[in-house]
């Protein structure tokens, strides 16, 4: 798991710095939109309404219309919010846990020790265990003031989020106003029907029915032959994650060999060593476009993989190199017949 946050628990003169982790994550099968006709990927746009460019994910920030005038706000905006620069959970009150309504609860999340000594977790942990409590507190998160709860769980601390009280809709049905009699009797056999079910909760006994199924019918799919060719379809492109360029590695140290030994082979040492300079900047790209293929794009701030602009112009020629090739490769097979009757053409010629 990764950290997504960093900072410190505090209740009195007491500092518990932590780590914050995810303790979800979605088991959904991945699917993307296609056309019905030819199978062709759908992809989305984020284009300008002015100029009618594609704006990449950097280069955009929010606003807010009143209707009249707007108002644009950047990153450095949310991130001056005092809110936002925050770095404490701070410990609001100690309340019964059985105060905590489950409709309340949000997003889950670890937390871990992040000091060299793990006394000060531990006393937090102990605390809530022995006073059978749970701690309410607040935090900035994601540019959003958050409430939680901070509660035990098999000896790791977990932090819930929690609606605020006016996220939480009115239950207001005048069909509940109707008095209904129900009888003893029924009431008994409801009784020993609940009985009858009785069981300890084991959530590792159920599973998602409709995801296996789903995966049972792409399997049957791609065992029957009932399938398109991906790369005839969408073509060889490098995948793009939000607002980076993802580049294939072996293509990029492909060139870059290419690159070097035709320096080398040109002779001169100034030219070798800029040839050095340029390898060494495609695989710079590279690695940092892999490290941005492998996190979770969730954000504006959450790429980690924006290059400097020496980097994202390597990038793009490689990027724009590949695309030749992988409309090549998609034609290649078609058009085998017509090269190999061109040939021997030219080499009629040729002799006469």
């Amino acid at each position: 798991m990764r950290a997504i946050w960093k900072g410190a628990i505090t209740f009195g003169l007491v500092n518990v710095p932590v780590k914050v982790y995810s303790a979800t994550e979605d088991h959904d099968v991945p699917l993307h939109q296609v056309h019905d006709k030819d199978g062709g990927r759908i992809r989305y746009r984020r284009v300008c309404e002015i100029d009618g460019e594609v704006v990449p994910y950097e280069h955009i920030d929010k606003a807010y219309d009143d209707g009249e005038r707007t108002v644009v706000l950047t990153s450095e905006d949310f991130a001056a919010l005092p809110a936002e620069r925050s770095r404490e959970i701070e410990v609001v009150e100690f309340v019964p846990s059985e105060q905590i309504d489950p409709l309340l609860l949000d997003r889950s999340y670890y937390l871990e020790p992040d000091s060299k000594s793990n006394k000060a977790y531990v006393l937090m942990r102990r605390t809530l265990e022995e006073t059978d409590r749970t701690a309410i507190v607040k935090f900035a998160l994601r540019q959003r003031t958050r409430l939680a709860a901070l509660r035990v769980r098999d000896d790791v601390l977990v932090l819930q989020t929690l609606l605020w009280a006016d996220e939480v809709r009115e239950a207001a049905f005048p069909s509940l106003d109707d008095e209904a009699r129900v009888t003893d009797k029924e009431l008994a056999m409801s009784a020993q029907l609940v009985a009858s079910f009785e069981a300890d909760f084991t959530p590792e006994e159920y599973e998602d029915d409709y995801q296996a199924q789903l995966r049972q019918l792409i399997e049957a799919k791609l065992e029957q032959g009932d399938a398109l060719d991906t790369a005839e379809t969408f073509g060889e492109q490098p995948e793009e994650s939000e607002g980076a360029e993802v580049i294939d590695l072996m293509e990029a140290l492909r060139k870059s060999v290419a690159s070097s030994k035709s320096s080398r082979a040109s002779g001169g040492k100034a030219s070798g060593s800029g040839s050095g300079s340029r390898s060494g900047s495609g695989s710079g790209s590279t690695g940092k476009s892999g490290s941005g293929r492998a996190s979770s794009s969730s954000g504006k701030g959450s790429s980690g993989s924006r290059s400097t602009s020496a980097s994202k112009s390597s990038g793009t020629k490689e990027k724009a190199a590949s695309k030749p090739a992988a409309k090549k490769s998609t034609s290649r097979a078609a058009s085998t017949k017509e090269k190999s009757t061109t040939s021997k053409t030219t080499r009629k010629k040729a002799s006469a």
